[in-house]
């Protein structure tokens, strides 16, 4: 295997386990399509390099135990900054400067109406680019969007439903694109909030994880309105 191929699987492991929160050996190499004993050189790479831990084992029927890996503090940091330089991190500081700026000059309470004027126009804009499709259809839509805005975003049924019949969802962004915007001004997750509300008006959505707080991932639970 070559040094590239190494430093890419390093790195699919370290994504998958961002997405995932956490996951095993053996589930990491079935996901990843190589072998048990590759992904545990990898693993042990990364333990040594201070980027994953596990914290816990569970008991693999009548196996031996397994660890549970997930990403350490600096694994967390070091994707975060890997994302940040591809989403233009620059731009992210220029805006805070901006909105600093603006608070300054306008206060904080005329700049939470200009936000919130913001997200409305692109409220409008998400509707009338995911047109009149079933909830499925445009939850995908969404996703393709918010991905090409670079989200790291994506959506499933809440339950064993087929997708289409589903009128359940949860909507998920693991990477926000606007996090150090919204570390100063806050209120921005609420008009975001807001707007995938309009965005979808025959569904109540539902805050149910926030990057915000610590979590991982932002989530929203989609339901279609009865």
């Amino acid at each position: 295997m070559t040094t590239t191929h190494q430093s890419s699987t390093k790195q699919d492991i370290l994504e998958y386990l961002q997405k995932h929160s956490q996951a095993t050996a053996f589930e990491l190499a079935e996901v990843l399509d190589i072998s048990p004993q590759a992904i545990r050189r990898h693993l042990k790479d990364l333990e040594a390099e201070e980027l994953i831990l596990y914290s816990t084992t569970v008991q693999a029927g009548m196996g031996r135990p397994q660890h549970i890996y997930q990403l350490s503090m600096r694994g967390r940091d070091r994707l975060h900054r890997q994302q940040s330089d591809r989403l233009g991190d620059s731009y992210g500081d220029f805006a805070v400067s901006l909105l600093d700026t603006l608070a300054e000059t306008v206060g904080k309470d005329q700049v939470t109406s200009i936000l919130q004027k913001q997200w409305e126009r692109k409220a409008q804009e998400y509707r009338d680019r995911l047109g009149q499709g079933s909830i499925a259809e445009r939850l995908a839509k969404l996703v393709e969007l918010r991905q090409a805005e670079g989200f790291m975003a994506e959506f499933h049924p809440l339950d064993s439903q087929e997708l289409l019949e589903s009128d359940r969802f949860i909507f998920m962004e693991h990477k926000c694109a606007i996090s150090n915007v919204a570390e100063s001004f806050p209120s921005i997750c609420g008009h975001e909030l807001e707007m995938f509300a309009a965005v979808l008006p025959d569904c109540t959505v539902e805050r149910t994880h926030w990057i915000i707080n610590g979590e991982h991932r932002c989530g929203y639970l989609v339901k279609a309105r009865d």
